[in-house]
């Protein structure tokens, strides 16, 4: 049997055990069988578990790693990265196993589960996609592939985001799938913020991205007595970056001008530092909070002499184009990723002081590009030290109206 028909028969597998979970254990969903502690060894569900893993989990581990590490080197891009996935979903000693073999995209370029869009992307090569704008229903969709036109119908959805206008502002709920937008969904990663005027933003994760210490802090609070109903909680968010873009009151001509600081990211991961990396999605619930704050609450000033690489945020902004005198416009090295000249168009880069010692190499590396390629179609390239979720909402930035700023 070839390895694709075995990890397909896993699939099936896997599927018919779900639905027997889901006829038993009506409301709730697992990917994977798990043997839920607050059951009964004798309840018809932990009876289902037990048999359900049997028939997988007691097989030796040397060969379990074997196949699986086969799996892995062999589907190395989306749709045929699903048999990884598959290989996670059967029971918990092969999720276990896969997890462990599966790199992050910083060591291997993939993303393959959905944490893996909360992890930095790698240093070398970026990561490259593309977004498709609906402007009848106002949402934005994030697909790992080149361009619609080369990948069709195998590009992967990688996020998707819905713009909610309100009064003071805009809303774009960022969600793992493209129809449930609502804040209490397993679904919901994150949202962009913006003020009335579309010049600032604020990132909002739904985890912390640094401080473990909330995370038990807030796990603690939910404890409650054993005679009382836990009370209904909703989803947190943790201002994790700001973006603010440049007022143009002279109406000069030119690209827009902006400025991101990534409150979770250290200026040290762009100099051989590292940046936060997720292992898990959690379940913590806390008041907002921002990683990188000192002592007393506040974010270090960029000119304290007292700070340290570790603890200052990192900031990026716009890479300054050039003027092309025979095509008389602004222009951006995208190495043919953007064709269509558009003010939504940009480049970040790290803007850093001098005395932060970071090389010149570094300083010009590009972190994330953004740009339009056809009507409602924009590339986003994006590397370490920005996740897709961080780099997918400053681009959801540029969206946004900004008649002070063109």
């Amino acid at each position: 049997m070839s390895f694709t028909s075995f990890v397909w028969e896993i699939g099936n597998i896997s599927n018919k055990s779900s639905r027997k979970r889901h006829r038993l254990r009506r409301g709730q969903a697992h990917i994977t069988p798990e043997a839920s502690s607050s059951s009964s060894p004798g309840s018809p569900g932990s009876l289902t578990v037990q048999i359900e893993q049997r028939q997988w989990a007691n097989l030796p581990p040397e060969l379990l790693l074997d196949i699986i590490q086969r799996v892995e080197q062999r589907e190395q891009c989306w749709p045929g990265r699903r048999d990884v996935v598959t290989c996670a979903s059967v029971c918990r000693s092969w999720r276990e196993i896969t997890k462990d073999i599966v790199k992050t995209p910083e060591l291997c370029g993939f993303l393959t589960f959905p944490i893996s869009l909360k992890q930095p992307g790698p240093r070398d090569t970026p990561i490259q996609c593309f977004i498709r704008r609906e402007r009848a229903t106002s949402t934005f969709r994030l697909y790992m592939g080149l361009s619609p036109a080369l990948s069709g119908e195998l590009s992967k959805l990688l996020l998707a985001a819905k713009r909610v206008r309100r009064a003071t502002g805009t809303d774009f709920v960022i969600s793992l799938v493209g129809d449930d937008f609502s804040r209490s969904s397993n679904k919901f990663v994150g949202k962009l913020r913006s003020n009335f005027l579309g010049t600032k933003f604020n990132i909002f994760d739904s985890q912390p991205s640094r401080d473990s210490t909330v995370c038990s802090s807030c796990e603690s609070c939910r404890k409650t007595h054993p005679g009382k109903v836990a009370p209904r909680v909703t989803t947190s968010n943790y201002n994790t970056a700001k973006i603010s873009y440049e007022l143009n009151i002279l109406r000069t001509r030119g690209p827009r001008r902006m400025q991101c600081i990534m409150n979770s990211i250290p200026v040290s991961a762009i100099e051989g530092g590292t940046a936060p990396t997720p292992t898990a999605f959690t379940n913590c619930l806390d008041e907002h909070s921002s990683p990188l704050l000192d002592s007393a609450g506040r974010r270090p000033q960029v000119g304290s002499t007292s700070r340290s690489m570790q603890n200052v945020p990192l900031v990026l902004k716009n890479k300054a184009p050039r003027w092309h005198e025979q095509l008389q416009c602004w222009c951006l090295n995208f190495k043919g990723r953007v064709t269509v000249a558009s003010v939504k168009n940009f480049q970040l880069v790290a803007a850093v002081e001098p005395s932060e010692n970071v090389t010149i190499t570094e300083q010009e590396n590009v972190i994330l590009q953004f740009g339009k390629i056809g009507k409602d179609i924009f590339t986003m390239d994006y590397c370490y030290p920005l996740s897709a979720f961080q780099a997918f909402a400053i681009c959801l930035s540029s969206f946004d109206t900004k008649p002070v700023c063109e």
